[in-house]
């Protein structure tokens, strides 16, 4: 079960519509893709980088990609957790190429055994339901966003925030106009202070809209005044770009500065988000999973951690419906099947 041989490329996504959030607007999914072949097997791994998240380039993830090959090749997959231990410890911080690089690692592994990658984490292949993202957009066209998204079957529904209160404000209630019966949850991608968190949460209430998650309301430094702002309001709040390693799980839990871990594998990797997942069912945190604009590569490996695991509250896996086309078929709709062996997905 030797890694006879590594490729990596980029993987250029269109996406159907842009995409805005507090930190910038994306067009295309620049990502990257990395193959593991051994004699019986390939395993596919990819990685969403966005600089303001991620801190890395397209440019700088296949970089180290490419110098992560010189550490695996040869190497025997059944000593799985080594390998993705020393590529993490030799590029620190360039999640986004290491994501792609354990991804790869893990599918080829479960491949090569023949067992779903969900099984790695200690449950079967059930399907997993998603939310649908709407993006920084005026109410009108959050509003028609939101009503394709119920004629779509989604129920579920994270409106993004986190420019001025009055227009996210509007922008919510939108979505609830368009979407009346749908479980909403907004996304303030740090833009926010706790005393606009506060402000927001207020306003919500004095137009009768419930909301069930505030996401990363404040800058993912300040996670005192992540707490803050957790104290001060009713909804429960989510840390995301606050949470990258088990350390900084560890740091939000000790000062109770959330009421949700976002557990993202474009920050983390399948197994460090494993051992988040144990910090916050310990601590009696809820989970969420989130995604990069990643593929059915990207979006079926986390399902398939959702399906081991089975306690994550909130699920945010959507990323591949924002493409303009998948590097499979995909069919719109908020249930994602998935399969084996590994993550099931091989691109066409």
């Amino acid at each position: 079960m030797s890694v006879e041989q590594m490729s990596v490329s980029s993987l250029d996504l269109p996406l159907r519509e842009p995409f805005e959030i507090s930190l910038g607007t994306q067009h295309n999914a620049n990502n990257l893709l990395v193959t593991v072949e051994t004699e019986n097997a390939i395993g596919y791994g990819e990685g969403s980088p966005l600089t303001p998240v991620t801190g890395e380039t397209q440019e700088a993830a296949l970089a180290t990609a490419r110098a992560a090959v010189e550490l695996l090749e040869g190497r025997n997959l059944a000593d799985y957790r080594n390998l993705v231990s020393d590529v993490r410890s030799t590029f620190p911080g360039m999640v986004s190429a290491l994501f792609a690089v354990e991804t790869a690692i893990l599918d080829a592994y479960c491949r090569e055994r023949e067992m779903p990658l969900s099984e790695l984490f200690g449950g079967s292949p059930e399907p997993v339901t998603t939310d649908l993202t709407i993006p920084i957009l005026s109410p009108e066209e959050a509003n028609d966003r939101a009503t394709r998204a119920v004629e779509e079957g989604f129920d579920h529904l994270k409106v993004k925030t986190g420019t001025t209160l009055e227009k996210d404000v509007a922008r919510v209630e939108a979505v609830h106009e368009g979407a009346p019966n749908a479980e909403l949850a907004v996304d303030a991608n740090q833009g926010w202070t706790p005393k606009e968190t506060v402000q927001f949460a207020n306003e919500l209430q004095s137009r009768g809209i419930d909301c069930s998650l505030i996401e990363q309301p404040v800058p993912a430094d300040d996670v005192k005044g992540l707490a803050r702002a957790r104290n001060a309001v009713s909804i429960p709040v989510a840390a995301d770009e606050a949470v990258f390693t088990p350390a900084d799980a560890i740091r939000v839990v000790r000062e109770d500065a959330a009421d949700v871990l976002n557990v993202k594998l474009g920050k983390s990797g399948p197994l460090a988000a494993q051992d988040i997942a144990s910090i916050a069912r310990a601590a009696n945190v809820e989970l969420m999973v989130g995604c990069m604009l990643e593929s059915a590569i990207g979006i079926h490996t986390s399902a398939h951690l959702v399906a081991g695991i089975g306690s994550f509250s909130h699920i945010d896996l959507d990323g591949n419906q924002l493409l303009a086309e998948d590097v499979i078929p995909t069919t719109r709709g908020s249930e994602i099947s998935i399969d084996g062996p590994g993550h099931g997905i091989t691109p066409e």
